[in-house]
């Protein structure tokens, strides 16, 4: 695998993402928010395509807003 800044920079903004969902999860206790929390700050570490990282992020994010 070589580097690649955008790989990096997209998994320290779903990271951080993550985090404040999982810490709003834990305040609030809701479990919505810190199973969305914890795969946020998990999946970078499964996918290696950029857009797929962006896609799947996006949408775990768009499903922390959903009604």
């Amino acid at each position: 695998m070589r580097f690649d800044p955008g790989n990096l920079f997209a998994s320290i903004l779903f990271g951080l993402i993550g985090f404040a969902a999982f810490r709003y999860g834990k305040n609030i206790a809701s479990g919505r928010h810190l199973i969305l929390g914890i795969a946020l700050m998990g999946f970078p570490y499964l996918v290696s395509s950029l857009w797929a990282m962006y896609g799947t992020g996006t949408a775990l994010t768009v499903l922390l807003f959903w009604p």
